[in-house]
């Protein structure tokens, strides 16, 4: 055991020295062929952040290792606000410097170079040819409530449309109108046709500071990065996952091949095939099915979820930040779980490893509106009407769900605000934070079309109250709320303030339309695996650049990895099990799921820093934290009360309440709206708008 222990110290030891000497290049590809700084000043350094906004080409240089040394000593608190569902183009396209739909970042980019810019799809009726481009939405089109497009896995690949290896992503409008309308020489209904014009178009829109002002108001004051990825090219569950755990069951697949296929499973009168990984839908966890008999402690089950004999996964067994977080405890902790033959399959040699590392455990928590008890449920009674428990990714392993003193970490969204509130939130660690169905405030969603028929408001009303930003069943206002009262609420504890990083990021892009191809990593049973498409992400701290673009490369591992170096983990990647499945992945027996020639190099974690994989680093201040320049204050970060709880936003006029003039209109360009288009497809079948918009 000791030479075991010895061999697997000196190949930590390799792996660490690799991943502290990889420095990222100083510059990047901007998509068109240029080259540019990974990191670079937003245009119009005015207002708030101009008394504090330092020229990143004056900072000091600053290596890797001595940067994450300063981290570990300043940073003690991370907290991920992890929102659903948005392309980055579509939330952030005109965001001024940002690689968007009109610039890429340093100067105007004509549609012709920018990759799906024009959509094209053959109308199975007429057989014409139907040609969509992008347009903006905004207040005079209930911007704030969208409906949600196809973002299965099935349905990425197709808007991906890939060919020779490179993804040309213009067949969005493609993929919607023909779910709905199907293919010429389809008869169909007069409202399938419909239906399908008015997703073509809806995938893609997209939205700026008038729909989303904090968001934006944060992005213009700390760092927004416009080159991370979604793990996996769709949907939720599979995402949420990547994001505790850098892959979606590589490790899992590759270590038992034949568990794509499923498992037979029968509990009492319920029979069906549990999904195996790699996970590629929004199955339900195993954990709180009903396949599980388990009595104590048992999980929870969201009523608004499809508890279909065929709809659940398998348990999850790979590693995960959970596991690392409890540190030289590791062991001791394990020995509490219930069902280890099951649960801790794939993780009997991280185990040891972990163990004999003696890192320090790191406190945690998952904060998930729904899991248990809400202010909005009534006295005594969890009801998890809000609760969508296919974004809980702990509760998809059985060692977090099924280990008491893992599972604890586990908690409703109410929670989170009661402990800030107590100032109880253990003395540091990473705590995640999601919203669900509902939102805790009780508000109504944010019609801002004065002109909306009264069915119309009342179905819009019943249908987006959540505060996860997912469209489909969330309002955007409601969910940046959401976010503006976390940051608010860590904000307003000097002692946490002064020592955190806070992340808001997305799980995925709901299938919403991004010009960025993304890097091609790997390909599973069904087909192309990963990336995904672009998401937003912004970093949020008192040691944060303050109004710059970071544009280097990564996806849910960047954020896995950012943890690791504040808090000093093993990468997941370097973990014996892990590393076994990433070697043996990229072997005939998993390439050929591949084209020819390929080599499946990514089966597993990729929280190491690559060319193709970098950690958040790039979002704090050398300066700061060094001490040259002070640390932002929290009062830059809030946003009063009032305005949180003041519907519309700033009235609807964002734009100009925050003093940010988006790239569009900087450039002149004419917004048109498609003539006839309904923002609300399946929610409001019957509503139109004009063609051009007014405000």
């Amino acid at each position: 055991m000791r030479r075991w222990i010895k061999a697997v110290q000196a190949l930590a030891v390799a792996t660490s020295l690799l991943q502290w000497s990889v420095i990222p290049a100083a510059f990047g590809s901007n998509g068109n062929g240029r080259r540019k700084p990974h990191i670079t000043a937003q245009p119009c350094v005015c207002g708030a952040q101009a008394r504090y906004f330092i020229d990143p080409a004056k900072e000091p240089r600053m290596s890797r290792a001595t940067l994450v040394k300063l981290l570990r000593k300043h940073i003690q608190y991370v907290f991920v606000i992890f929102n659903e569902n948005h392309s980055f183009d579509n939330e952030y396209g005109t965001f001024p410097g940002v690689n968007g739909i009109y610039s890429d970042g340093l100067r105007r980019r004509s549609p012709r170079d920018t990759a799906g810019f024009t959509q094209t799809y053959k109308d199975n009726l007429t057989g014409a040819t139907v040609t969509v481009q992008p347009f903006r939405l905004g207040p005079g089109q209930n911007s704030s409530v969208l409906d949600s497009v196809d973002h299965s896995n099935a349905g990425m690949i197709a808007k991906f449309d890939v060919v020779n290896g490179a993804p040309r992503m213009d067949g969005f409008s493609r993929r919607e109108y023909q779910r709905f309308a199907g293919t010429p020489g389809d008869t169909l209904s007069a409202a399938r046709q419909e239906e399908g014009t008015q997703f073509a178009r809806l995938v893609m829109s997209h939205v700026d500071c008038d729909t989303i002002p904090f968001f934006w108001r944060y992005a213009g004051r700390f760092t927004i990065f416009d080159n991370i990825f979604a793990t996996e090219d769709g949907p939720s569950t599979p995402n949420a996952i990547a994001m505790i755990s850098g892959q979606m069951g590589q490790t899992q697949w590759v270590k038992h091949p034949s568990s794509p296929d499923g498992r037979p499973v029968t509990v009492g009168s319920n029979s069906g095939t549990l999904n195996g990984p790699p996970v590629i839908k929004d199955s339900l966890p195993f954990r709180g099915s009903q396949y599980d008999t388990t009595r104590v402690d048992r999980q929870p089950a969201g009523t608004r979820e499809h508890y279909k004999n065929g709809n659940i996964s398998m348990n999850l067994t790979f590693a995960t930040l959970p596991l690392t977080f409890q540190g030289k405890v590791v062991s001791k902790t394990m020995r509490g779980n219930r069902h280890p033959e099951l649960d801790l399959a794939d993780i009997r040699l991280d185990i040891p490893y972990i163990d004999h590392l003696g890192t320090e455990p790191v406190n945690w928590g998952w904060y998930q509106e729904g899991y248990d008890h809400e202010a909005t449920d009534p006295a005594g009674v969890a009801s998890h009407s809000s609760y969508v428990t296919h974004h809980n990714a702990p509760q998809y392993f059985g060692y977090i769900a099924d280990t008491p003193a893992v599972s604890a970490g586990m908690h409703g969204l109410t929670d989170f605000f009661d402990a800030m509130a107590a100032n109880s939130l253990p003395p540091g660690g990473v705590f995640y934070i999601r919203g669900g169905f509902k939102n805790l405030t009780g508000k109504k969603p944010v019609v801002t079309d004065p002109k909306t028929p009264a069915d119309e408001v009342a179905a819009i009303e019943a249908a987006k109250a959540g505060d996860d930003d997912h469209p489909g069943y969330s309002d955007k206002q409601l969910s940046e709320a959401m976010t503006a009262r976390v940051i608010n609420a860590v904000a307003s504890h000097p002692g946490i303030w002064s020592r955190c990083a806070i992340i808001i990021t997305y799980d995925e892009s709901d299938g919403e339309w991004d010009h960025v191809p993304p890097r091609i990593l790997s390909y599973g049973p069904r087909g192309l695996l990963s990336r995904g498409s672009r998401v937003p992400l912004i970093l949020i701290s008192p040691f944060a650049r303050t109004h710059v673009v970071s544009h280097v490369e990564g996806d849910h591992n960047s954020v896995i990895e950012t943890i690791n170096h504040i808090f000093g983990l093993p990468a997941l990647a370097s973990l014996p099990d892990e590393a076994q499945a990433l070697q043996k992945g990229n072997s005939a027996r998993f390439n050929r799921f591949a084209p020819a020639g390929f080599k499946q190099k990514h089966l597993g974690p990729d929280d190491i820093e690559s060319p193709i994989s970098s950690s958040l680093l790039s979002g704090f201040d050398p300066g700061r934290l060094t001490g040259q320049a002070p640390p932002l204050p929290a009062s830059f970060a809030i946003i009063p009360e009032k305005i949180v709880n003041s519907f519309p936003h700033y009235g609807g006029q964002g734009c100009k309440s925050i003093g940010i003039v988006p790239e569009d209109v900087r450039l002149g360009i004419t917004n048109h709206i498609p003539k006839g288009f309904n923002p609300l497809p399946a929610t409001c079948p019957a509503t139109t708008y004009t063609d051009v918009e007014k405000y």
